[in-house]
């Protein structure tokens, strides 16, 4: 199975770029964005001067627990930037989620409660919405992290999009929204107490 096909049986197709995406970005956007694979993981990311996102992280079934996604993390945390991704929300009746969440917190990284993300997935035409975590090495307030995440939308969720599917994805301000007070509990919190 090559790297596309590890990635699109894992994630679901609302979530997934076009593999003509994705290899467009590795040519064209080479300075930015990166994959790193071996025979049990795929990761795909980019980097930028001030974060770094990741777009995609899949571990094999079978090397999962291993410590690998700890070390492709680390990897990444060396840098010393931000890193930011997109998580769905909990979904009780698919335990993955509630173990890539878990994952995340043991890594250190805290749920961005002001941002806002809900995006139409241009292969369903439904809503999608998700949330924001981040890893804040120097202390990167939510409004940063929302700043980089506009910026990561416009370069690469949305990079060449009515080539590529005919139609394009929403503006940043329709999809990203930052409510400084907004109320929303932390996505770990409510993870701990639905465990109770």
């Amino acid at each position: 199975m090559n790297w596309y096909e590890k990635l699109s049986k894992y994630f679901p197709i609302e979530e997934m770029k076009s593999k003509k995406h994705m290899e467009l970005l590795l040519k064209e956007k080479a300075d930015v964005y990166f994959k790193d694979e071996s025979e049990d993981y795929v990761l795909m990311y980019a980097e930028f001067d001030h974060f770094l996102f990741i777009d995609y992280v899949y571990v094999s079934a079978k090397t999962r627990g291993k410590g690998v996604g700890g070390k492709l993390i680390d990897k990444l945390k060396a840098k010393n930037k931000p890193i930011l991704l997109e998580v769905e929300p909990i979904q009780y009746e698919d335990s993955d989620s509630e173990k890539r969440l878990r994952f995340y917190e043991k890594q250190g990284f805290q749920h961005a409660q002001s941002i806002g993300y809900n995006r139409r997935s241009l292969a369903t035409n439904e809503e999608n919405p998700m949330e924001i975590l981040f890893w804040a090495p120097n202390n990167e307030s939510e409004e940063e992290i929302y700043q980089a995440m506009r910026e990561m939308y416009e370069q690469i969720h949305t990079y060449k999009d009515k080539d590529l599917y005919g139609k394009a994805y929403q503006e940043a301000d329709e999809v990203l929204t930052f409510e400084k007070d907004a109320a929303k509990d932390s996505i770990f919190h409510t993870l701990k107490e639905n465990k109770k």
